[in-house]
């Protein structure tokens, strides 16, 4: 096994391991995780419940709701539906609380690799 150093950023340039490192980079990956983790988890157990109910409870997904339409599909609109509205919601966030710390990220690397203090 060989010992590899990584040398620091050249004068000017951006040391990209500090910046991972750092306090407002690892907030920034908090946020995001702390919204997309849950979200995600909900909608797989909705998901999971909707192949579930299709595979082990047919006689409920077949039951009419009004006219020609079933509980089935109704739970399968019902994923589309979740979809747009979980991007939705994460755009909506990701405008309000990720993309200002985004950007003061960015401000402050565009600043180091100028050179400017």
């Amino acid at each position: 096994m060989t010992d590899r150093r990584i040398d620091p950023a050249p004068r000017g340039g951006v040391d990209y391991i500090a910046v991972e490192e750092s306090a407002p980079f690892r907030d920034l990956k908090k946020r995001q995780r702390s919204f997309i983790f849950p979200l995600a988890v909900a909608f797989l157990v909705w998901y999971f419940v909707y192949v579930l109910l299709s595979s082990f409870a047919p006689e409920f997904m077949a039951q009419p709701v009004f006219g020609a339409v079933t509980v089935g599909l109704l739970f399968g609109l019902g994923q589309f539906v979740t979809t747009f509205a979980i991007t939705m919601g994460y755009v909506a966030y990701a405008n309000r609380r990720l993309d200002p710390l985004a950007e003061q990220l960015r401000d402050e690397l565009e600043r180091t690799e100028r050179g400017a203090p």
